[in-house]
Order: C-alpha cells, then sequence, then structure tokens
C-alpha cells in the first residue's frame, strides 16, 4: 500500500517514509561500533555545567537525543505513552532517566514533545507547569494528514504553520527545531565548529531567549544553526519545502528557507 500511495510523489513519499518524524525508515538506534562523540559543539570550558532535559517521545528523534545529550553531560528524563517500563533498554544505554510523560517537565531547563503531531492534544493538561522558570520546549513535528495524522482544522482551515498549532495545545511558547533532520544524522554527523562539513538546522521561534538556548545547544551537538525566523514563517522548514531534509551548511540553508513557498501541496493537505 506504501508503494503504491508513493507512486508519481518521490519527494513527499522519501521525505515521509525516510524521515524520523514520518513513522517510516528513520534509525533509532546506534549503528554497531559508532561511538557517540562528546562535547564539540563549543571550546573546552564552556557549558560544562549540565542541564536539566525532558524528553516526551522515545521514537527516532527522541531516542537519537537521549544518546547525545546524554553523552554531553546533561541530566535527562524521557517517556513515552506506553510508560517507563518500555524504556529500560534505552535508560541502561544511555544512563537517562525514564519516566512517565507527567513527570517528564519536571524542573526541566529544555523539554522536547517529539510525538506524532496527532497526539499533541493527548498530552496531559499542565505538563509543562513544574518546567524550571525559562524553559525552552522544542516542537520536532510535523503534519503529515494522509500518512499519519488526519486532518487538522487549524492547520487546514486556520492557515495555523504546524508548530504555531502545537503551541496552542500546549498553551506555552514553542521553538521548532529538528522536524526536518534525519534521525541518524544526530549520531552520525555532529562535527566541531567551524567544520567544512559541519551540517546546519533551521530553528525558528517568536521568544529570543528560548531560541538562543535551543540554538546554543544544537550548536553543543555539532550543528550549525540558521535563524528561520518567528513561529509564523515556520512553514519554510515544514515537509516538503527545499530546506526539508537538506544536509548542508548554514549557506546553503538559509538559501532553501529563502525559496519556500507557504503553498500547501495537495499531499499534505487533510
Amino acid at each position: 500500500m506504501r508503494g503504491a500511495r508513493c507512486a508519481g510523489r518521490p519527494r513527499a513519499c522519501r521525505s515521509f517514509e525516510a524521515h524520523p518524524n514520518g513513522g517510516g525508515a528513520g534509525i533509532a538506534s546506534r549503528p554497531p561500533g559508532l561511538v557517540l562523540p562528546g562535547r564539540i559543539g563549543k571550546t573546552e570550558g564552556q557549558g560544562e555545567s549540565g542541564m536539566k532535559i525532558g524528553i516526551i517521545g522515545a521514537g527516532n528523534i527522541g531516542g537519537n537525543l537521549t544518546r547525545r545529550l546524554t553523552a554531553l553531560g546533561h541530566d535527562v528524563s524521557v517517556a513515552n505513552s506506553r510508560g517507563p517500563q518500555t524504556l529500560t533498554e534505552l535508560a541502561a544505554e544511555t544512563g537517562a532517566t525514564p519516566v512517565r510523560v507527567e513527570e517528564a517537565a519536571r524542573g526541566a531547563e529544555v523539554v522536547v514533545i517529539t510525538i506524532p503531531l496527532k497526539a499533541v492534544p493527548d498530552l496531559p493538561s499542565g505538563i509543562l507547569d513544574e518546567a524550571a522558570p525559562g524553559v525552552a520546549v522544542i516542537d520536532t513535528g510535523n503534519y503529515y494528514p494522509q500518512q499519519r495524522d488526519g486532518r487538522i482544522a487549524g492547520i487546514e482551515d486556520e492557515g495555523l504553520t504546524e508548530s504555531r498549532w502545537t503551541e496552542r495545545q500546549l498553551g506555552h511558547p514553542v521553538i521548532k527545531a529538528f522536524n526536518g533532520t534525519y534521525a541518524i544524522d544526530i549520531l552520525d554527523r555532529p562535527r566541531p565548529a567551524g567544520a567544512l562539513d559541519r551540517m546546519a538546522l533551521p530553528v525558528a521561534g517568536d521568544d529570543e531567549a528560548a531560541k538562543r538556548k535551543v540554538r546554543d545547544l544544537i550548536d553543543e551537538l555539532g550543528f550549525d544553526t540558521v535563524d528561520a525566523g518567528g513561529l509564523d514563517d515556520s512553514w519554510r522548514q515544514q515537509p516538503d519545502t527545499p530546506v526539508y531534509g537538506l544536509r548542508a551548511g548554514v549557506a546553503d540553508v538559509a538559501k532553501a528557507l529563502a525559496e519556500a513557498s507557504p503553498e500547501r501541496k495537495p499531499e499534505f493537505r487533510g
């Protein structure tokens, strides 16, 4: 069925099936023999005190962020919809703390929401109430109406960007990042600052302090960033835009953002 649905739409289907947030073939686990890089984004002595980070969603992106962020010395709590008992292997591998979804944001300075868009309204009410003051909330989500999420009226009828819709569900500002990043790249493509082959990731959001915190964290992970504007501009990095899934540096990412069209193509409408 999936192959038939993809006929004549290679880019759209490549984006969904191979992309970590698409529920397809994004690689979640650590390849055999791969040594996770340590703190390479900052010079020695910078940012050495780890943050408390909550990750809600332990799929491809969430799992690999858990691996990298714990390797960098951050205190990571990770949750999924099936309960902490299903996260024992990831916890044993990384040292992260498996928790219930309701507990994931408790005391966290950064919270990553990395679940299917259709599941966002099902998150517990007040999930961010016990987060640290000034918490930065990262939304990695994408809207796949035909392939996974069904029709979401706020996006289709009101013209909200995907992350603006998510922000409304959470009742808290979000920063859009990692939504167009292949999960495996989080493990095997970090590079030191200044490296010629260092990838850049677009980051959008309205809260400049939170955006700065997220950009600094991405730098620490080993990637450059490009400021993609406010959350209403984040359509520039939604699925099937030029920057979505792009493995490139700052100049090419900025160019791809500038070339994006706000038109939502039929294959990405419900």
